[in-house]
């Protein structure tokens, strides 16, 4: 039977008390409690894998930013994460930090879902599960990075999709997540559902000589460039075009001007 070799930390309340789950990068964890903290409401932390430098990143207040956070995830430099209360309603917040602690934003306050759970980053839309909301069986929700666009995917009927979902990981272009109670025997289930069309990004198109080139950001994955020669009733989108590069933080297509029109999208 395997046995813990190491204690790295032991929570005192101040720096936390009630620690959730972890999440690493190289050589450092990251990770939440629910309460604890210089305000009682949770902190967001941060230590070596060999158990030194513990940190607290953000102590929660209860108010704007949220309490009892949970649901963390690293996109580059960002560290997001969901509150479980707090918030402008009291249901809660999504967040936003720098890993080292800097930089703290609230995403949005969540106003029409209660106790969420897990998030999940795609693009720039964050994706979450939630106990309850717009039905009493839980919720899952999409809200882009910069707030905008809250909405509800999918509301559970309490039924044979479950109710209470939990974890959600995205797998292709499908979320898969499980649901705590709910299904044909009472017990809960696992559900899937395909991932929503997103708005494409800005698409740039600039004019070089007989090449035109076009650029699109990065951190919008999933999508690819088209080009059709009409917009009328026989307009025919296709992909044959060279392989985009990536070149200063942006997807990078040349294509030589043929002489005929074209014209361009980003599908997904």
């Amino acid at each position: 039977m395997a046995q813990v070799s190491h204690f790295f930390h032991s929570f005192s309340g101040s720096d936390g008390a009630n620690s959730g789950g972890l999440i690493a990068s190289s050589d450092t964890l990251y990770g939440a409690t629910a309460n604890g903290g210089s305000s009682t409401n949770g902190i967001v932390f941060n230590l070596n894998t060999d158990g030194s430098g513990f940190s607290s990143l953000h102590s929660f207040t209860g108010g704007g930013d949220g309490a009892q956070p949970v649901g963390l995830l690293l996109s580059g430099n960002n560290l997001y994460g969901i509150t479980r209360s707090g918030g402008d309603s009291g249901n809660g917040t999504v967040f936003v930090m720098n890993i080292n602690g800097t930089g703290f934003r609230t995403v949005c306050s969540l106003s029409d879902v209660v106790n969420p759970r897990s998030l999940v980053l795609f693009g720039n839309t964050l994706f979450g599960t939630a106990v309850g909301a717009f039905s009493n069986y839980g919720t899952v929700f999409a809200v882009n990075t910069d707030g905008t666009g809250f909405t509800n995917l999918y509301s559970f009927t309490g039924g044979a999709d479950g109710k209470t979902p939990h974890g959600l990981v995205l797998g292709g272009n499908t979320f898969y997540g499980t649901t705590a109670a709910g299904g044909a025997y009472g017990s809960g289930t696992v559900f899937s559902i395909s991932l929503p069309s997103l708005t494409p990004p800005p698409l740039t198109i600039t004019a070089a000589g007989e090449n035109v080139i076009l650029t699109w950001p990065t951190s919008a994955n999933g999508f690819t460039l088209q080009t059709t020669t009409n917009l009328g009733p026989s307009m025919n989108w296709t992909t044959n075009l060279p392989a985009a590069v990536v070149l200063n933080g942006n997807y990078t297509v040349t294509s030589r001007i043929s002489g005929t029109q074209q014209f361009f999208r980003l599908s997904q």
